[in-house]
């Protein structure tokens, strides 16, 4: 990564609250607190790592409003509000230096079809499928090898990485990001069994994805059966995520790498998912819910509320039996040399 920017440039993207130092080197890369060399940006995310900002060679550091400690020798100390927050407009700016969009216009390799509506500011990369009345918005780019299935929908303003499949009839609203291997629109999973075969059940639905919404790499949206599945504005997919038929997901919510939710869920808005949980099917999770990683939620959830374990339980219970859990050992261990007391006292007594 080739990147070259003054301690100037550098505190005019994040616009720091107050400063410690300064330093005349160039900055020309990132690196954590803990291995910065002279010319790196490092930052302070954490409390815990508190202690490697006094150590740390690089020569300018991001840092939590309040922190107490002096810079070295030509080195800056940015203050700002949140620190993390802080790097990614760093990274923001840098993002565009170093993946700029290509100029507008359809690769010679891209297949258009004569119906399909590609806008004039859209870029259409290599090896690209548009079908017949598809619609690419303004300065939407399409990387290498996408596809976009009969009057499938994309909205201004999006970027789609390469291998992305928007199948027939799906919709991205604007600004919406797909990364590599996202589909958007396959069947979902239905079968009737009759006379000893599993019969399938035609998914005739749609998917709709409103604007703002980031997708993982090989996440998956199935189409509904019928209507819609729906992902709310400004929710964030992480990979290898499994949406199902007909699910409704609400604005800003969080799902975490391999969370899969089942068919005609319902989720409010601002859910949080951890890693690798699952919902069952027809239930509904209400606003703010935060199900912990690996749990397994099969009721509804209320607004608030906080999931944990598989079956899940409430996330306190939950906790109460997994610190009991550990101290079976040690229950079995007291009730064993009871009962032999019993038997003692027991033996004694009829002596």
């Amino acid at each position: 990564m080739q990147i070259a920017l003054s301690a100037a440039e550098i505190a005019d993207i994040v616009h720091p609250l107050s400063t410690k130092g300064a330093t005349s080197v160039t900055v020309r890369g990132l690196a954590s607190l803990a291995t910065a060399q002279v010319g790196e940006l490092a930052f302070l995310g954490n409390a815990k790592y508190g202690s490697e900002v006094a150590a740390t060679a690089a020569s300018v550091v991001l840092l939590p409003l309040g922190y107490a400690g002096e810079p070295g020798v030509n080195q800056l100390f940015l203050l700002v509000q949140n620190p993390s927050l802080a790097l990614a407009r760093v990274c923001a700016r840098l993002e565009q230096a170093l993946w700029p969009r290509p100029a507008p216009g359809v690769h010679a390799s891209a297949v258009v079809a004569p119906g399909a509506r590609v806008a004039a500011s859209a870029t259409v990369g290599p090896l690209c499928v548009v079908e017949e009345g598809a619609v690419v918005g303004e300065r939407t780019h399409l990387q290498a090898q996408v596809f976009l299935g009969r009057n499938a929908r994309v909205g201004d303003d999006c970027w789609l990485m390469p291998g992305v499949v928007v199948a027939a009839e799906c919709e991205l609203h604007e600004r919406v990001r797909l990364h590599a291997g996202v589909v958007v629109g396959s069947d979902g999973f239905g079968y009737e069994f009759v006379a000893g075969r599993h019969e399938k059940v035609p998914q005739v639905g749609q998917v709709i994805v409103e604007r703002d919404v980031e997708i993982g790499a090989n996440s998956t949206l199935d189409r509904a059966r019928f209507s819609r599945t729906v992902v709310g504005e400004g929710t964030k997919i992480d990979n290898l995520v499994q949406v199902a038929h007909n699910v409704v997901i609400g604005r800003h919510c969080l799902l975490c790498a391999q969370v899969g939710i089942s068919g005609s869920t319902t989720l409010g808005d601002y859910v949080v998912m951890g890693g690798q949980s699952g919902l069952a099917g027809h239930l509904t999770v209400g606003r703010g819910a935060q199900i912990d990683g690996q749990s397994g939620v099969r009721t509804d959830l209320a607004p608030g509320s906080k999931a944990k374990g598989s079956p899940s339980l409430p996330f306190q219970l939950e906790q109460r039996i997994n610190i009991l859990r550990q101290r079976l050992p040690d229950l079995f261990r007291r009730v064993g040399e009871m009962e032999a007391e019993i038997a003692r006292l027991k033996k004694s007594s009829a002596a």
